[in-house]
């Protein structure tokens, strides 16, 4: 996980939120919950949680490893666990490979198990975020050395929620892309459909030229409520989604 990352876990905003991390093997979370809702004992809960989300993942991957390097939409046969099936319709809606779901798909189910004890969730999962709140929040976009980076944030009100907020870069960080987009953000109910959206928006766009098709993309999408685009100093944006300078 890169450096920056990690700043914008140091800088999230506190206030009625208290956060922690979970981590286990490959999964690094970061989660915040309103402070009234935290305990200790919650905390070794979700790690439980996330084992015993990640297992069946694990097991399925281990005996059809193709779905590991697919890029491109794929099947799997009805018996696959339900964590599998929602990856590979996310993806398939996307025109991606499976993988490029898992982390958001992970952040969701996180944050819907932490829905039970807590009234407002948000689980960021290597960039991509899941979450649910009463109040309206912030989402700070981080693009690299594009000159906007660090300068927008996306405002997220409470009837939007819950929603997945999900980033790929060709420029930034560990993620997979065939393109140059300095940040491609996508925004679904579905944190795992935002997710592949993300890896779709990001592999369209290598140069400038390319944001309008690629948010002509985004809108064909079904699922998907918001895109935005961002290569060098230019920006592209789509459907229901605020934008105000930090």
């Amino acid at each position: 996980m890169n450096s920056s990352l990690r700043l914008y876990r140091r800088e999230a905003p506190g206030g009625r939120f208290i956060s922690f991390t979970v981590k286990v093997k490959e999964t690094d979370l970061w989660i915040a919950i309103n402070q009234r809702s935290y305990s200790e004992d919650l905390v070794s809960a979700t790690e439980k949680a996330v084992f015993k989300i990640r297992h069946p993942l694990e097991q399925y991957l281990a005996s059809n490893p193709y779905l590991q390097s697919a890029l491109e939409p794929c099947l799997v046969d009805p018996g696959a666990p339900p964590i599998v099936i929602e990856m590979v319709r996310a993806a398939n809606s996307a025109g991606v490979g499976p993988m490029a779901a898992v982390a958001g798909v992970v952040a969701e189910k996180v944050g819907h198990f932490l829905l039970e004890e807590a009234e407002e969730v948000i689980v960021e999962n290597g960039g991509d975020l899941f979450l649910k709140v009463n109040e309206p929040v912030s989402v700070g976009v981080f693009a690299g050395a594009s000159s906007l980076s660090g300068r927008l944030a996306l405002q997220i009100d409470p009837g939007q929620t819950p929603l997945g907020v999900c980033t790929s870069s060709g420029t930034v960080g560990p993620s997979f892309s065939f393109g140059r987009a300095d940040a491609a953000v996508a925004l679904s109910p579905s944190a795992a459909l935002a997710d592949a959206a993300a890896t779709a928006l990001g592999n369209r766009v290598r140069s400038e030229e390319d944001l309008e098709q690629a948010i002509a993309y985004a809108s064909q999408v079904e699922g998907l409520t918001g895109a935005l685009l961002i290569i060098g100093d230019k920006i592209a944006a789509w459907g229901n989604l605020t934008l105000h300078q930090l």
